[in-house]
């Protein structure tokens, strides 16, 4: 189920529990739960591919949400992160893994040790996690994506030119999204064939497969890297 359907269910039924709570002696519970259902239908929409609007929260450059969205979406933004720890919890996968020497792919790095080792240059591909404190702000790219979205082929190719800055100054790059297995995996593929590392993202696909087995690009993670190739040979 895509993301856009899921919210959406989790929408209606805060709207369902709404209605047949309206007669509750605690009036405040239905209005919440009706202001939550507005909120994952603004988020249903957002995210659905028609219309794929990510800057909805407000992320910007420095991997922040101002405060307005922290207060509006705080619901979905607070699941959100409950979710990823709950899946963490569960999963035996490593945070990161090094894919080729200096590049890192992986999970959304909340705590330290989440961090591959140099001090690494970030680029983030999420949309609903913000830039936690451990990652420093003086080497980082964010690329808001929804999650089972791809990049555009020009946040791809920006990925690619930044990665080449990083290389240029000898810091090791670490690409990450919520668990390392769409958006980043796009991206490192890109930064794989422009680094020489891989003939094509096909090959460079296979490349992170080895390393990292759970890896799920979808249809359009292929379609944007097949388009951006095309653009790099003209």
């Amino acid at each position: 189920m895509g993301i856009s359907k899921a919210v959406g269910v989790v929408g209606f039924a805060f709207f369902v529990a709404s209605v047949n709570l309206k007669d509750s002696r605690i009036k405040l519970i239905p209005i919440l739960l009706l202001v939550d259902s507005l909120i994952a239908s603004l988020v249903a929409i957002a995210s659905h591919p028609a219309v794929n609007y990510p800057l909805i929260f407000g992320k910007g450059y420095n991997g922040h949400f101002p405060l307005w969205s922290k207060i509006l979406f705080f619901p979905f933004l607070f699941l959100v992160r409950v979710y990823v720890f709950i899946r963490r919890l569960k999963s035996r996968e490593p945070i990161y893994n090094e894919i080729s020497e200096g590049l890192y792919v992986g999970g959304w790095p909340s705590l330290k040790h989440h961090l591959p080792p140099g001090d690494p240059a970030v680029i983030d591909c999420t949309c609903e996690l913000p830039r936690s404190s451990v990652v420093s702000g003086n080497a980082y790219l964010c690329l808001p994506t929804w999650d089972t979205r791809s990049p555009h082929v020009t946040q791809i190719e920006t990925a690619v030119r930044w990665a080449c800055k990083m290389r240029d100054q000898k810091k090791p790059i670490y690409v990450h999204c919520a668990f390392g297995h769409g958006r980043s995996v796009c991206v490192m593929c890109a930064i794989l064939v422009s680094f020489g590392v891989a003939e094509d993202w096909k090959a460079a696909e296979k490349i992170v497969r080895e390393k990292r087995p759970k890896i799920r690009m979808n249809a359009l993670h292929r379609k944007h890297l097949e388009e951006w190739s095309k653009r790099r040979q003209m």
